[in-house]
């Protein structure tokens, strides 16, 4: 169980995705929410629905970027997590983590149904998301 409780509001969108997709994605929501906690400058994080899909967002601090979470479009056992396709950062997740994770194009870190999710790596990915815009630079 979860230690955030999920918004009403939300809870029709998860309850949508066959059960092993929404307990993989409240297995990220989960994760984001954590790191938003322990990454500094973040501040709080809103849940809402984009593009129909699950969203964070920083917006008393503007601290970040949008990151987004859904089964990927085929029916294939894959879910992901996705980051705005303008930014630099799923290049610089594949340079730190090239290994350690499935990327899809400029825009998401793609998971198959059966995989051991590298959580200290993406932890790192998505402390990189949350802060894109504090810093000039952009490292963490």
């Amino acid at each position: 169980m979860s230690q955030y409780p999920l918004p009403p509001a939300l809870q029709p969108s998860y309850l949508s995705y066959p059960e092993w997709v929404r307990g993989k994605l409240l297995f990220l929501r989960d994760l984001i929410l954590e790191t938003a906690e322990l990454t500094k400058g973040v501040g709080r994080i809103e849940e809402t629905l984009k593009w129909g899909q699950p969203s964070f967002l920083t917006p008393e601090t503007k601290s970040g970027t949008t990151i987004r979470i859904d089964q990927t479009k085929a029916d294939n056992g894959q879910y992901a997590i996705y980051f705005h396709c303008q930014t630099n950062l799923v290049d610089r997740f594949r340079e730190l983590y090239p290994q350690e994770m499935t990327y899809g194009g400029n825009r998401c870190i793609i998971f198959n149904q059966d995989d051991e999710v590298p959580t200290a790596a993406l932890q790192h990915c998505i402390a990189m998301a949350l802060t894109y815009h504090l810093s000039k630079n952009n490292q963490l």
